[in-house]
Order: structure tokens, then C-alpha cells, then sequence
């Protein structure tokens, strides 16, 4: 059984000018499609406006695509949602974890409450089984008990992004999107995170989206790539292939852009692909 299988993603957005006309149409995604093996881990990148966030959010739910399937779980999700029961069980099978924490969570509900609040709703604890639960998600994620009271605003940067990690887990989805989950953390701390995702997935065997524009990254937490210019798919290949031996001349090119020690933005072309990415 597959965790995600998308055949076929097209999302086109309406552009509308003066008076609310449709000025033109911008087709964001393009004939995408890729299949994610339960507990595996596949990375999609591209530079911004590839249409890497679009595909996050087409996966979620959060935007519905102009054609093509997807499926979770071996489940169809291509249709609306048309039942409370229903929409339970996509948010089960499936988590998102954005880039920035502190907006996606809720600044007036504690950890613990947000913990609490998707116990409650995915699973059957009681209230004690949801307290005991609640501190082994902190825990997995490296925070202890005094931060179930805490409000995001009282965390820092990486301590909020283990909290977002932490209520992706509660749901025990069968994969998690992260779109830039860890672009807006420091570099120590980016690492931390990164370390802590490859354990979970490594504990939990929950499969991974991870769609960043960071190759090094990209490189560190997942099998395969997948590379998206302008909407298309144009590179694809097991993780150490893409970066080390890419094909095409637009993976090659963003390899080149990756600042090194001596990087000289006007000389890159010279420098090889795998030296550039490490």
C-alpha cells in the first residue's frame, strides 16, 4: 500500500484584472506525478513559483486540483469533502506542517490545548489516556511538560516548529507534507530538527512530502527528488542521483546557486554539480 500516489496534478488559478475580469489564466502545476511508499521520504524542490507550495496544498485539501487524482492510503481525495466523518479521516491520514509555526498556531491556545484538541477529535482516549498521550508527544519531540502550558508566543522559533511537529503527530497520520518547515529556523537549530524528523520517521514509519528549496536539506531527509521548473516535473531520481549526477540542465543550475565558501555568484558555472550541493 502506497502512503500518496498523484497522478496527473494540474492547477490552473484565474487571473483577474480591473472590475474583477479574468485577465488570464496561470497554470501553477503541470502534469505532475509521483508515488510516496509508506515510511518513505520524498523531497520536491524548485525555485519559488515552481509550484511546490501549490502541490502541498492540493494535498491537504487546501486547494483542489484543476485535474489529475490523488490518492492517500490507497484512498481517493480528488473530490470535495462531503461528510464531517470523512474530513476526520483525511485530516488522520494526512498531516501538514507549514513553514512559519507561529502562524499556524493558534497564539491564544497552549500547546497542551492544541495537543488536546486533535486527541480529542481523532482519537478515543479519555481524558487521562489524552494527558498521558499529550506528554508523549513532547517528549518525542524533545519538549517536557512545563511547555503544555506554554503559549507560542513563550517559544522560540525551533522549540514552536517541534510543537507544529508534535501536532502533526497526535492525528498518527500516515504522512506528513512539511513545506518549508525548517526555512525559517536558524542553522543549529534546522539541524535539530532536521535530526528529530529522520528519528520519528525512523520510529513511527510515517512517510514524508518534504518541499523545500534548500537542496541540503532536500539531501539529508529524503530517498528520492523530485525537481519542478515552472510547474513541471523535469528531474526525478533517487536523492544522492539528482544532487550528485543531475541530468538536466535547470537541476544543474540550481546546484550551481548553492553558496559555498569562495562562491562567487558570477562564476558558478565552473564549479562541479556534487561539490556545489554538499
Amino acid at each position: 500500500m502506497s502512503a500518496v500516489v498523484a497522478e496527473s496534478l494540474c492547477k490552473t488559478f484565474r487571473v483577474r484584472g480591473e472590475a474583477g475580469r479574468v485577465h488570464h489564466e496561470f497554470v501553477a502545476v503541470d502534469d505532475v506525478s509521483f508515488t510516496v511508499a509508506r515510511g518513505a521520504s520524498l523531497g520536491i524542490v524548485g525555485e519559488s513559483g515552481s509550484g511546490k507550495t501549490t502541490i502541498a496544498r492540493m494535498l491537504s485539501g487546501l486547494e483542489r486540483a484543476s485535474s489529475g487524482t490523488i490518492a492517500v492510503a490507497d484512498r481517493d481525495r480528488s473530490t470535495p469533502v462531503r461528510s464531517s466523518g470523512e474530513r476526520r479521516r483525511r485530516g488522520r491520514e494526512l498531516q501538514i506542517v507549514f513553514q512559519d509555526p507561529y502562524t499556524s498556531l493558534d497564539p491564544r491556545q497552549s500547546v497542551g490545548a492544541c495537543l488536546e484538541e486533535v486527541l480529542r477529535l481523532h482519537t478515543q482516549l479519555d481524558r487521562a489516556g489524552r494527558r498521558s498521550r499529550i506528554l508523549e508527544l513532547l517528549d518525542s519531540v524533545g519538549l517536557d511538560e512545563r511547555h503544555a502550558s506554554s503559549l507560542p508566543r513563550a517559544l522560540s522559533g525551533g522549540q514552536r516548529q517541534r510543537a507544529a511537529i508534535a501536532r502533526a503527530l497526535a492525528a498518527e497520520p500516515i504522512v506528513i507534507v512539511l513545506d518549508e518547515a525548517v526555512s525559517a529556523l536558524d542553522v543549529s537549530v534546522q539541524a535539530q530538527v532536521l535530526n528529530l524528523l529522520g528519528e520519528l520517521r525512523a520510529r513511527t514509519g510515517v512517510a514524508y512530502v518534504f518541499i523545500s528549496h534548500n537542496l541540503a536539506v532536500i539531501r539529508q531527509v529524503t530517498d528520492e527528488a523530485l525537481v519542478l521548473r515552472r510547474g513541471r516535473v523535469v528531474e526525478r531520481g533517487p536523492t544522492e542521483t539528482v544532487l550528485d549526477a543531475p541530468a538536466h540542465e535547470y537541476t544543474q543550475r540550481l546546484l550551481a546557486s548553492v553558496p559555498v565558501p569562495g562562491w562567487d555568484p558570477h562564476a558558478v558555472c565552473g564549479r562541479a554539480p556534487a561539490e556545489r550541493a554538499r
